[in-house]
């Protein structure tokens, strides 16, 4: 297949899909005026194509989620398929896509984790399980990082512990947010990974005791903070803060959205840690976001709650058979293809020995840190001083020039602050994933001299 015929839209039809995003489109997290968005006009399997035709690796698997690649051709054909059957249908009624899409997932979530709460989203879905903890604790204050994504919508935004919650709020919500272990700009004084856990543990029991236990329904956390940095905790520390939660009568509700689903090389994190959270959340990768899906895997303990009484929530889209179809087909071809297995393979083979040793070799690293297809470089003008080359929310000319020298090589890579993110499909091939490193080699040389 050549260039031109992987490439639908002619130059007009570019040119006029621009025109019309420009002038109808609101995009979020953005000055409207002074966007410049990138058309898209093909994608497949670990590539996009731009309105010029030219093909860019996508080492961000556009927001985190296409974890099975783009256009997988198993899950397109059980979406035609499902949408010829039945397109859509109320959530009060039973659905074979929606039984078997729950069932997949309980079957692979940890513990007693035997019930799931569609939604549209991992935002919705991060909303819910705080409703659900609230009710069934009769307490309201929730516990979340420093340093931590959950959501944009008004819940959510205010869970979060990321600049973007600023303009958002208004100091109502009922949040309290702590510091979470980070070594590298580590809070606590510590000098090793061990130290970090015991004093980051210390600081969430001090949180606890001075906001009082009786008035906390939830600690909802990450199980590895995806945009605000991509910090896998040390080990012993989701534990350390599921004895909190048991200790104290609290909810522990860990947030899959991004790491689910293979992203870090397994199905869940915390199942990997050994630690059975009350709620889990997850969204993205369950269908790659094929179609808009999340949920809330939900314990014996909170749904045996609403047994008599009724949940006080829903959706109208809740468990869609478009967005479960594609879930079931994605979960089927991960299993059937050791997806899950590929992507902890090209991590620790693959994308964790080369990126240190780039680490090594370029000045304007700081740090490398993730697992499975999850990694974060984290750029810095002194490795000494480790003064970050943009702020924290922020971006700068030396970032702007990092985007830009990767997307002219042919990466599209994820970034935030003064971090680039490589989060490629789960599909990824060691080729693409080496091609892709290489690109991110010349892009440090750019960054060392700029420094």
């Amino acid at each position: 297949m050549s260039l031109i015929d992987r490439n639908p839209l002619n130059a007009r039809a570019v040119a006029r899909t621009y025109e019309l995003d420009r002038r109808h489109v609101f995009h979020s997290w953005s000055a409207q005026a002074s966007l410049d968005p990138m058309v898209i006009t093909h994608t497949e399997g670990s590539y996009v194509w731009d309105g010029n035709g030219n093909r860019l690796l996508d080492f961000s698997s556009q927001l985190v989620n296409t974890n099975i690649g783009h256009q997988h051709p198993y899950v397109v054909e059980a979406i035609a398929h499902q949408a010829r059957t039945m397109a859509t249908i109320a959530p009060q009624h039973a659905n074979d896509q929606r039984s078997e899409a729950a069932h997949l997932i309980a079957e692979r979530s940890p513990g007693d984790l035997n019930r799931v709460f569609f939604t549209n989203g991992g935002a919705d879905a991060n909303e819910h399980a705080v409703r659900m903890a609230r009710l069934t604790t009769g307490r309201s204050k929730v516990l979340t990082r420093y340093r931590s994504y959950h959501g944009g919508t008004q819940t959510a935004i205010n869970l979060t512990g990321d600049p973007r919650r600023w303009p958002n709020d208004d100091a109502t919500s009922g949040v309290v947010h702590f510091f979470g272990p980070y070594l590298y700009r580590s809070h606590f004084n510590a000098t090793t990974e061990t130290e970090e856990c015991e004093r980051a543990l210390a600081h969430l029991e001090q949180v606890i005791e001075l906001e009082g236990p009786q008035t906390i329904a939830a600690v909802l956390l990450e199980a590895i903070p995806g945009t605000a940095g991509i910090m896998p905790p040390p080990r012993g520390y989701l534990a350390g803060v599921r004895e909190l939660c048991d200790r104290y009568g609290i909810v522990l509700i860990i947030d899959e959205v991004m790491t689910g689903f293979g992203r870090a090389g397994s199905w869940f994190v915390c199942d990997d840690e050994g630690v059975v959270p009350d709620l889990l959340t997850f969204a993205k990768g369950v269908n790659s976001g094929y179609v808009p899906l999340g949920g809330v895997v939900i314990s014996d303990r909170i749904a045996d709650h609403f047994a008599h009484r009724p949940y006080p929530g829903g959706l109208t889209y809740s468990g869609h058979p478009l967005a479960c179809a594609a879930a079931v087909a994605s979960i089927t071809v991960m299993e059937r293809d050791g997806i899950i297995d590929n992507a902890r393979r090209i991590g620790t083979q693959v994308m964790g020995p080369e990126l240190m040793r780039l680490a090594e070799k370029h000045p304007s690293v700081g740090q490398v840190r993730g697992r499975g297809v999850f990694w974060a470089i984290e750029l810095v003008t002194d490795q000494k001083t480790r003064h970050p080359v943009a702020p924290t929310g922020g971006s700068s000319p030396v970032m702007s020039e990092a985007i830009a020298t990767a997307k002219a090589l042919g990466l599209l890579p994820f970034t935030n602050s003064n971090r680039i993110h490589l989060v490629p499909p789960c599909t990824v091939t060691e080729l693409e994933a080496r091609d892709g490193l290489a690109i991110i080699d010349q892009v440090l040389a750019r960054v060392d001299a700029l420094i």
